[in-house]
């Protein structure tokens, strides 16, 4: 979108219209660039947007905006700053910049996911849009950049989310929602087994998410407390799982499905079918990789193999995390290692003692026993 160019003006009522909450919030959807959220009057906000961040009480429209793939730093924005931007976007779509606040994200808003649930008199929707592809990691890992005079580098994949709450809640509570919506969506993301990008631990997040989360100050019922014991905690998290699994699934194809893979699990460990066939060519010498392949990816969507890679990869993250000793987790490992005939049903005697090499890491050691079986069995 360039400074001049004309786009839809959603307060026309030229957006398409997605949501109505029961307190009056509407939501809608500019093409596939731009989800937004109007508020009505007496909402207390808090968000960590670029634009009108913090806690605030005088926001009326919320922005959920896709960037550009092709923008990698502030630079290249029209404005030449992240604030700068967003504030144009609002504009252009009908708002006043100085009562908006918005999120940015590279995921399509065509494939933005929103969940309702209630309990007596109180709702909470959660809209979400979701990438991890790229970006995604865990606190441990080491950083990406130093920000230096604010300026911002783009990174593809973030994980947004809106969470509108039909209730009157103080400002701590606010934050403590904020607590339980961080959790929730780290815990789907666990669930999912989603990898950090930039170590071998399992993701939490993405370093570039974003969220905003509503209150309704005028709603009869108040609230102050928004932790997982309170049924309000209870809705968030609800909510989050159901509109993030929509997302993820939408915009990346990741779901509990595509996860039951063999090769999915060991990715972020950088084991691929490349890893695979460079390692069956040192057992036995190249020939007919091709069908190498083909048995390869059979073989890892078995859902027994599935099951036995992720409790020898849970040895690995023990053993990672300093809680079993080296010997021990091998130990274990490679006792499930000698069951992969049965366990793929295969009727082979597998020379399990020829291939498990103890001075090798449990990872090398499943990737030369599966290796092995998938040549044997091209």
């Amino acid at each position: 979108m360039t400074k001049n160019e004309l786009t839809v003006n959603c307060r026309d009522g030229a957006c398409e219209p997605l949501l109505e909450t029961s307190a009056g919030e509407r939501v809608f959807r500019s093409g596939t660039d731009s989800v937004i959220v109007t508020l009505p009057k007496d909402r207390r906000i808090i968000s960590n947007s670029w634009l009108n961040g913090g806690i605030r009480d005088d926001i009326n429209v919320l922005i959920n905006q896709r960037i550009g793939r092709h923008i990698g730093s502030e630079d290249e924005l029209e404005e030449g700053n992240v604030e700068g931007y967003l504030a144009h976007v609002v504009e252009q779509l009908g708002y006043s910049a100085s009562n908006a606040a918005a999120l940015l994200t590279a995921a399509s808003m065509g494939n933005v996911a929103f969940v309702t649930h209630s309990f007596r008199g109180l709702e909470v929707t959660a809209i979400a849009t979701a990438g991890v592809e790229v970006n995604a990691c865990s606190p441990s890992d080491p950083a990406s950049y130093y920000q230096e005079n604010g300026k911002w580098q783009s990174l593809g994949g973030t994980i947004n989310m809106i969470l509108l709450i039909d209730a009157n809640l103080p400002s701590y509570a606010l934050t403590r929602a904020w607590m339980t919506a961080t959790e929730a969506k780290s815990a789907v993301l666990r669930q999912l087994m989603i990898p950090s990008r930039f170590s071998e631990e399992l993701a939490t997040g993405t370093g570039t998410d974003m969220m905003a989360i509503v209150s309704n100050d005028s709603a009869y019922l108040q609230l102050t407390d928004a932790g997982p014991h309170s049924k309000l905690g209870e809705l968030i998290c609800k909510c989050i799982n159901q509109a993030l699994l929509k997302a993820l699934d939408q915009q990346s194809g990741i779901s509990t499905v595509s996860q039951r893979d063999m090769l999915v699990r060991l990715d972020r460990f950088g084991v691929d079918e490349k890893y695979f066939w460079k390692v069956s060519t040192s057992l036995e010498g190249e020939n007919k990789k091709g069908p190498f392949y083909d048995n390869l990816r059979n073989i890892s969507r078995n859902p027994a193999m599935v099951a036995l890679i992720s409790s020898i990869l849970h040895l690995v993250d023990e053993l990672r995390w300093g809680l079993i000793p080296e010997n021990s987790a091998k130990k274990v490992a490679f006792s499930q290692m000698r069951q992969l005939d049965n366990v793929l049903n295969l009727g082979m005697d597998v020379p399990y003692d020829y291939l498990l090499e103890p001075k090798e890491s449990i990872i090398d050691n499943w990737v030369r026993v599966t290796s092995w079986i998938v040549k044997r069995n091209v």
